[in-house]
């Protein structure tokens, strides 16, 4: 695979969480589809996952705090309102 202009990846891992990583991914393709992949395979997947998977989850967390979030200074600026005196 070429690696010219390859994106950089939008999150970056521990050096210990990548290798838990490589691991998990590595029995998932032994156990799930037979494929006994390399140390530097495996790192090339998980390097994929990273660059254009990842972005669509990170996004979607960030879309569903922003969601959280004005719901509960909604709920408070409630709260607020009814504490006022008149």
């Amino acid at each position: 695979m070429s690696r010219g202009k390859a994106k950089p990846p939008i999150m970056t891992l521990s050096a210990e969480q990548e290798r838990e990583a490589c691991r998990v991914l590595k029995r998932f393709m032994a156990e799930r589809f037979e494929l006994e992949l390399g140390s530097f395979e495996v790192a090339e997947v998980l390097e994929l996952f990273a660059r254009e998977i990842a972005p669509h989850y990170y996004n979607r967390a960030i879309f569903d705090v922003q969601t959280h979030l004005k719901e509960r200074f909604e709920s408070i600026e409630s709260d607020l309102w009814a504490l006022g005196k008149s």
